[in-house]
Formats: structure tokens, sequence, C-alpha cells
């Protein structure tokens, strides 16, 4: 590998126009897709293919017809003081977007109703659908954009509800979060490597890699979106890992490159020697990521599938960007690269006028940051209390972790002031708030009038409709609405009661798929935790041909996640579904960047001094910066998101950024050297068999004849 990444340097000094231009061209193709990437995200994707939910959906759609149509409404909520005249406006406006609009009407007898009420402060005005509850997302999306429903003014407001009009809306909040996160993420980003380099030519160029990342990915999103469901969270997830990985693939090649020079090696010299290193490291670390995110894959639903294809797009891309546009910069900006810039050199001289030096030395630049060298002593002077404190932190942070309970739906991501939950909470007043969704139970038509009093029985059902037969004649379908919103734990709860009083028929409904989808994602945990631990394993075991120190991450990576998932416990109470999975996810992959780039230099010197104590001072010496640098900037781009996202895009930027800051500081900086202070020289046992088999390679160290 590190062979083909000299020869790839090689080529891409001779091409580097071609290459460039390429990456030009793929970016100018891309902005515009990227401008639309939120477009086709379904608001669906919680489906559980083969679940009682998933069977009433295809009989409605196939034996009900119009019983099993979308629930959609316009609301008109009036200030007070408003006249009539613009509440008969308000409905024209209704009737005109749904005249031309696809698959949806306003009956006549609805709008003279409607027109009859034109005091009231809220008017509810039903709208007939042709499609089910998953193509109404679209439907509701169309509404909402000719209605111009985000730039509405006047007294009188227009607001859609139904459980398509809640995922529509969703996708505009997204939308815009995601454009908030971006602009505040990216600056907050280029003051830390500002800080870091000391350069703007530096700084700028691991920033320019997250941008032409993130842009060709959301390209790519809109691509599969015109093919398959892709989750509205998805564009957000790719974002919020994007920036970071690119950020920080970027990174840790280019201060390899810059200390290759600074060493004296020439620049031509230098970068090739970066990509065959660092570029190696980032090269395999990605697909680990990419790897560990595939694990998501193992819960069949779109909403968590969806998701993991973004993150997977965007650490690819930024995998390749790293090996092949990033060299092609250093190049063309040469010395500026590696250079301090002037103020910054006229800052860092200030500061170095007014701090003595070592002891010893004599140089002016002599280096003086021997910082992770004494810390690590001071570390594992005293290891067992070291690891008993630095254990003890992670565990108290874990432990609320225990009580953890998870929740999913749409009405609970938009804040009270957002308009769509304005218009669901104005219209809940009137029509009460399960009026939105309801619960479908399809039964063998014998036992229509028997089911249909077991419902009328149940404390969450407000009303059951009467029974329609379906085609063949052989099924019923019963519609019941309840008395909370169709995502509270109230209907979830009924629908459980449903299906144990009923047990011949078929439960379904938006109360019925949200309660299977929690049920499969909490059954397969198990599945994606085996998978991610064990795929740590076996890389850390072929990397670092060591039995103990790929246990003693994976343990480590849990205790991260497990105070990932206490902080937010403490923070949120309640989370999402999809949360604890995909931090699962990510923190695995994530972690194994810092892992590799630590422990391979570890290795190294224990390979070279024989000494672990030794081994491990260098090692942290030599990386420790540049990973607490990659941990801070990952860590601040998923705070961005924690003040900008709706809360299932913040409990996964709160979650991620406790994990990596956890693991970057706790694990990375005491933890680890201090059990590898008392392990001794079982650090690296490896059982001899194993030995034989194992390929032996390395990510810091050239090969002899290179």
């Amino acid at each position: 590998m590190q062979h083909f990444m000299l020869r790839l340097d090689r080529g891409l000094a001779r091409r580097r126009w071609f290459v460039l231009g390429a990456w030009v061209a793929a970016l100018a193709v891309a902005i515009p897709f990227a401008a639309h990437q939120t477009d086709h995200l379904t608001g669906g994707g919680f489906g559980v293919p083969g679940s009682q939910s998933a069977q009433v959906a295809s009989l409605v759609g196939q034996q009900f017809g119009e019983a099993g149509r979308a629930k959609l409404a316009a609301v008109l909520v009036s200030r007070p003081g408003a006249p009539a005249a613009a509440v008969r406006t308000a409905l024209e406006r209704v009737r005109a977007a749904a005249g031309a609009a696809p698959d949806v009407l306003v009956a006549p007898g609805a709008l003279r109703r409607a027109a009859a009420q034109a005091g009231a402060p809220t008017i509810v005005v039903p709208l007939a659908t042709s499609v089910d509850d998953v193509r109404s997302t679209d439907v509701a999306r169309d509404l909402r954009d000719r209605l111009d429903i985000d730039h509405q003014s006047g007294p009188v407001q227009v607001h859609l509800i139904g459980q398509g009009a809640l995922w529509a809306g969703l996708q505009d909040v997204s939308k815009r979060n995601l454009a908030k996160a971006e602009t505040t993420g990216f600056p907050i980003v280029l003051l830390i490597l500002l800080a870091i380099f000391g350069s703007l030519a530096a700084a700028a160029l691991p920033l320019t890699l997250g941008i032409v990342s993130v842009l060709i990915t959301g390209a790519v999103i809109y691509a599969l979106s015109r093919v398959t469901d892709m989750s509205v969270f998805t564009t957000n997830m790719a974002s919020m890992v994007g920036i970071g990985v690119a950020v920080d693939y970027s990174l840790f090649v280019l201060a390899r490159y810059r200390e290759e020079v600074r060493s004296g090696v020439s620049p031509d010299r230098a970068r090739g020697i970066a990509l065959a290193t660092s570029g190696v490291a980032v090269t395999f670390s990605g697909l680990t990521v990419m790897a560990s995110l595939a694990g998501l894959f193992l819960v069949n639903t779109t909403a968590l599938r969806s998701m993991a294809m973004g993150a997977i797009v965007v650490v690819a891309v930024a995998v390749l960007a790293s090996a092949t546009l990033l060299p092609v910069l250093l190049r063309l900006i040469g010395h500026r690269a590696y250079a301090r810039g002037r103020v910054f050199g006229a800052v860092r001289e200030a500061a170095r006028s007014r701090t003595p030096r070592r002891r010893g030395s004599t140089h002016p630049d002599a280096p003086r940051d021997g910082f992770w060298a004494a810390w690590t002593v001071r570390v594992t002077k005293r290891p067992a209390l070291s690891a008993s404190l630095a254990a003890a932190v992670l565990i108290a942070l874990a432990l609320p972790a225990l009580g953890l309970k998870t929740t999913d739906g749409a009405l609970r991501q938009f804040s009270k002031n957002e308009e769509t939950r304005v218009g669901f909470e104005a219209a809940a007043k009137i029509i009460g708030r399960g009026a939105s969704s309801s619960f479908k139970v399809v039964v063998p038509a014998a036992q229509a009038g028997a089911a249909r009093a077991v419902l009328a029985r149940d404390p969450e059902v407000r009303s059951v409709a009467q029974p329609v037969a379906s085609r063949d004649g052989t099924r019923a379908l019963l519609i019941a609405t309840p008395r909370h919103d169709g995502e509270s734990d109230q209907a979830k709860a009924a629908v459980g009661r449903i299906r144990a009083e009923l047990p011949r028929a078929l439960v379904g409904g938006n109360s019925a798929t949200l309660r299977d989808f929690d049920n499969l994602v909490s059954g397969s945990m198990w599945k994606i935790v085996l998978f991610v631990l064990g795929l740590s394993f076996v890389v850390l075991l072929v990397l670092l041909r060591s039995v103990v120190l790929p246990l003693k991450a994976v343990v480590m990576n849990l205790l991260s996640v497990g105070a990932a998932y206490g902080v937010l416990k403490l923070v949120f109470g309640t989370v999402d579904t999809i949360t604890p999975p995909l931090i699962l996810a990510v923190v695995f992959g994530l972690s194994m960047d810092y892992e590799v780039f630590l422990l391979t230099r570890i290795r190294e010197r224990y390979a070279a001094t024989g000494d672990t104590r030794r081994a491990v001072a260098e090692g942290l010496g030599s990386s420790a910066r540049t990973i607490t640098s990659a941990a801070l900037i990952m860590a601040s781009v998923f705070l961005v998101f924690v003040g900008t996202g709706v809360p299932s895009i913040r409990q996964l930027g709160l979650g991620n950024a406790v994990a990596v800051l956890v693991d970057a500081t706790l694990v990375r900086l005491v933890l680890v050297p201090a059990a590898m202070e008392l392990l001794g020289k079982w650090n690296w046992w490896l059982p001899k068999p194993l030995a034989r088999i194992l390929p032996r390679g390395s990510f810091e160290t050239l090969p002899q004849n290179v």
C-alpha cells in the first residue's frame, strides 16, 4: 500500500492539472444538484418489512380503496380581529393550490362549511387525497410550495396537518438547519485550523476538502433519492460526519507533510512520505469507518440504512480527496503549506521572546513542546491510580444510560414555535390530537363486529368508524381514532393491547409502524454491537499484531459510547430510536482514527526500543497534538449541529461530541498509557499460530527500500 501511495504521488505530480480539473468539474456538476438534495427525501423509512403494520399498509392499498388513503387537512389560524374577507381569501388560496396539485382536492362541501365558520379563530379544512401515507409527503410538500407556507403574512395563516404534512414540514426545517449548521461550522473550523497551523493557506486546505466532500456528497444523495427512499435526516447526518472527517483526514496528512519538511526533507519527498504514511492510515481508517457504518445495514429499515449510506458516501469522498486532491493542492501552493503566515509568525516570535528556553537549549528553534512526554511520565508513574480515576469518570458518565429510553416520530422534531407544530396544536383543540393519525385494523370479515367492540372498549380509542369490506369480501377494515397523537406512548401502548386482544387481526397505522420500528431497532442492537466490536478487534489485531491491545481498545470504546449515552439521558431524558445505533457505529468508526494513529506509532517505537514506557511516551508525544487537534475540530462540528438541528440531530451531535472528546482525552491520554504501563510486555502478546499468519505492516515507517 505504501508503494502504491508513492507511485500515486508521482502520478499526481505529472498529471496535477488533469486531477485538479477533474475535481473542479465534479464540483461544478455537483453544486446545482447539492442545492436540491433535500427535495426528494422521504419522511418515511420507518416501515418494517414483514411486520403487521407493513402488511396492513399493503392490504389497505390493494383491497380497501379510498378507506386507505392518507389524511391531510388545511388549518386556517386567524389573528384577533381578522376580517371575514381575509378568511375567504385564505380559503380561496387553499382551493386553488389543491386544485392545481395532483392527487389532492378540497371537496365543495368542505369549503362551504369552512366559509360558514369565518369568525372562528381556527378552521380545519379536510383535503381528499388519492395516495397512501408514504406518498402523501410528496403531496404535502407540493401544497406547501404552492401555498408558500414559509413566507406568509397577513391576518390569516394557513398550515397543513397530517402525517405527510409533518414529514414535508420537517424537510423544510432540516434544509434550513443544515444551511445554518454549515455556515456556522466552517468558520469555526477555520479558526481552529488557523490556531493549529498559524497559516491561512495551510488552514484553507482541510477546509476546502471539507466543503468539496460535503457538496459532492449532496449531489450523490440527490441522485440516490431519485431511485430509492432516503430519510429526511440523511443530509444532516452526511454533513455532520463529512465536515469533521474530511477536515480530520486532510489534517493528518498535512501535519505529517509539515513535520517532514521541518525536519529537513524536501517538499516533494515530504509529500510522498506523508501519503505513504498518514495517507495510508487515512485510507485504512476511512475504510474502517465505512465498514462500521455498514453494520447499520443489519437493521432492515430505510431510515437507518439511508443515513448510513449518506455517511459512507461522504467518508469515501473525503478519503479520495485526501489521497488525490490534497497532494495536488500542496504542490500548487508550495511553501505556504508549511510556512507560518507573517501575522502568526510575528505573534509566535513575540510569545517566544517572553518564554524562557529549556535548560540545555541554545538554538532559538529548539523544541519546547515536551508537554506530552511529561504528561506520559506523570500518568505512567502511578498507572493504577490514573487508570482508576479515568475509568471512574467514564463509568459515572455512563451509569445514567442504564435508564435510557427511546421513542420516535416527526411531531416532536418541531419546536413549539415552528409553523407545522403551531398548525397541529391549533387543530388539535378542535378535532383532537389523534385525528391526524389512526389505528387501522384488518380482520376476517366474520369478526368485524366483535373486533369493533374490542376497539371501542380500549381507553385510548376515541371513536371507531363502521367496518369497510375488502374488494374480495374476505376481510374488513376498522379505522379507530386515538385520543392522543399517533406518536405518543399512549397510542403505541394501545397497539400492543389491541394486538393481544385480537390475535387474528393485523394492526397497522402510524402508531403501529413506529412501535414495530422501535422493536426492530432495539431487537437488532445486539447484532450491530457484535458487528462493530468484532470489526474493531479484527482490524486492530491485524494492524497491531497483538491480542491484548485490541481487547483493551474495544472495552475503552464501549466506555466512550456509554458515556455518550449517559450524557444524552441526563440532557434529553428520552432519545430517538435511531440515536443509539448511529452513535455506536459512528463512534467506533471514528475512534479507529485515533487508535490507528496513536497505537501504530507506539508499536513502531516499541519495535525500535523494546521499552513499553518509552514507546508510549514517544508515540504519544509525536501524535497527541494532532489527535487532540483533530478531536477538537470533530467535536466542534458536532456541537454546531447541537445548536442548529432538530432534536434527533441535536442528540446525534451531542452524543458524538461527548464520545469523541472523552475518547481523545480520558481514553487516549490517560487510560491508554496507564493501561499499557500496567500490562507491560503483555501488551504485545500474540499466540504463535496467529503470528505466523498475520501480515506485517506499518503506517508510520517507510519500508527500507523506499
